[in-house]
């Protein structure tokens, strides 16, 4: 027997700068096991009126206006930052709302319009492009 037992294949780094939306995925896991994510219009609005909210991502592809509205004004009115990104079904994917297949696919996907930050996890260099970008956006 040798001392490793089946050959698990490590996670691929990036070897060039991380894009926003592979640190905003970076950030979201780690948010989620340090039990940190809000998913949904209710836990995220609850969590923005709460003062709890580090950062809020709102899909641009969401079917209710009015949702919109509610979750883009509660971040301005208590100065949140927001970003936002093009697909609810990513950010359902991204924010631990749906299953992981044998291979490390994703199936049967929850689709989430907006999730809140409110504890970030252990820090890397996901959270320093987030920050970055969050400063470049002022």
């Amino acid at each position: 027997m040798s001392d490793v037992e089946g050959d698990v294949p490590s996670a691929v780094v990036p070897s060039g700068p991380m894009d926003i939306n592979t640190a905003i995925q970076e950030v979201l896991k780690q948010a989620l096991i340090a039990d940190g994510l809000a998913r949904g219009v209710r836990e995220a609005s609850k969590a923005l009126d709460k003062r709890q909210a580090l950062l809020c991502i709102l899909a641009e592809n969401c079917d209710e206006p009015m949702y919109k509205k509610l979750i883009t004004a509660l971040c301005m009115e208590h100065g949140i930052p927001l970003i936002k990104v093009d697909s609810n079904m990513k950010l359902g994917e991204w924010a631990g709302l749906c299953k992981i297949d044998q291979e490390g696919k994703a199936r049967k996907v929850v689709k989430c319009s907006s999730c809140v930050v409110r504890d970030w996890g252990k820090d890397g260099p996901a959270h320093d492009v987030v920050q970055d970008y969050l400063k470049s956006q002022k």
